[in-house]
């Protein structure tokens, strides 16, 4: 009995291990082919880059920021594909998606195409889309779908997903793996396996490279022949062309934070953060000014997911609107009654979002607009119209006042 004992035992650890071998042998996730090219993607981040020093450091490929949502573009873009093409680097370009709709990702798929528009590139144009937010998988996927074949429509040229390892592993689905991946998986020798893409054609396997010719780190990658494009390399001349911007100083006030001032001029915190090259974006002093690129003709209306912990007067002020245009707009019966997740249109049409040459008043308990005006030397209908307030009766405690 106890020698059938040990002989089953036996069986088992070799079942087990051939098992384990057999199963390493099919799920395992490596190259779509054994040529392989040293790679890098910047943007404005790494400032000035000296392409040619790159070049010769052994780096074959870059890929390039050029825009994120429908109206940014990086302010290196250009002057990065000039550099790096005269340099005789392979070049892609990559665009960050923040996209919260279908109809908004097709939107930021032409912005892209117009912004690469009439260049040449050699490598799949790039999908970057890791900032979800309060979306589903569900949503993600279309998203994500909606874009990558809106681009490939327009353009005519293949593209390629990059992703985390664990968002290609959890959040993707897996009929996204029509489009190749290029995978991000730091302080591994290989990629983590996601079971849904047989082999990758980039991995970016640090964000800490030094290479010659950039100041500070980069991001380092390995690109197989499966990014590269065949045919022609030329991105056809776009009819949807870049939004025009105008250029706004901004001078910080005390509370300010750069999440606050990127809602109130309709931009992102990266976006300011690189143009003004913020290194700690926690940390910004009263009186410094700040150079903030937005839109010349920005929507007139915007959408916010409201957060735990938010009040319709903190979502107003940061917009430069009022509760009531708020509550008008979204048919809420009881302002005093918001949830996390909830999705809000926000007027911005109230005379100048950004003027600083009224009086902030902030309603407390008991105040009509008759006394506030009095108090101030104005009128009812003076604050009524600077407010969008169309029932002068109706005010709410907490709410923002330009007077």
């Amino acid at each position: 009995m106890f020698k059938n004992g040990i002989y089953k035992y036996l069986i088992c650890v070799l079942i087990t291990c051939f098992c384990f071998m057999f199963k390493n042998d099919v799920i395992a996730f490596g190259p779509s082919s054994h040529e392989i090219y040293r790679g890098i993607d910047v943007s404005a981040w790494q400032g000035n880059i000296d392409f040619y020093e790159v070049k010769k450091s052994g780096i074959d490929i870059v890929y390039i920021k050029s825009s994120e949502g429908t109206d940014y573009v990086d302010r290196c873009f250009e002057a990065n594909y000039e550099k790096a093409r005269e340099s005789g680097l392979k070049i892609g370009f990559y665009h960050f998606v923040t996209a919260r709709t279908v109809y908004e990702a097709k939107e930021e798929a032409r912005f892209f195409a117009s912004v690469i528009s009439s260049k040449q590139v050699d490598c799949r144009l790039a999908m970057d889309f890791e900032s979800f937010g309060n979306l589903s998988d569900y949503e993600i996927n279309s998203i994500a779908e909606a874009f990558l074949s809106t681009v490939e429509e327009i353009t005519e040229k293949e593209v390629v997903i990059y992703s985390n390892a664990s968002d290609a592993r959890d959040v993707f689905y897996r009929n996204l793996n029509v489009y190749p991946i290029w995978v991000a998986d730091y302080f591994v020798n290989e990629p983590e396996n996601n079971y849904k893409w047989e082999s990758w054609v980039g991995f970016q396997y640090t964000d800490r490279d030094y290479v010659p010719g950039i100041s500070g780190r980069v991001d380092g990658d390995y690109f197989t022949s499966g990014i590269l494009l065949d045919g022609d390399l030329i991105i056809p001349e776009s009819e949807n062309k870049p939004v025009t911007r105008k250029v706004t100083e901004y001078t910080v006030k005390w509370g300010d934070t750069l999440t606050k001032i990127a809602m109130m001029y309709d931009t992102t915190v990266e976006a300011i953060v690189q143009e003004n090259s913020i290194k700690n974006p926690n940390l910004i002093y009263p009186g410094e000014i700040l150079r903030i690129t937005t839109p010349d003709n920005p929507s007139r209306n915007t959408e916010y997911i409201v957060k735990r912990g938010d009040t319709l007067s903190y979502i107003a002020e940061i917009y430069g609107t009022s509760v009531s245009a708020i509550v008008r707009e979204n048919n809420i019966p009881n302002p005093n009654l918001i949830y996390p997740g909830q999705v809000l249109k926000i007027p911005t049409n109230i005379s100048d979002t950004h003027d600083t040459g009224h009086v902030i008043y902030r309603v407390k308990a008991g105040d009509t607009l008759s006394q506030i005006a009095l108090d101030y030397g104005t009128t009812v209908h003076n604050i009524a119209e600077l407010n969008d307030i169309q029932n002068v009766n109706l005010i709410y405690v907490g709410e923002i006042l330009r007077i």
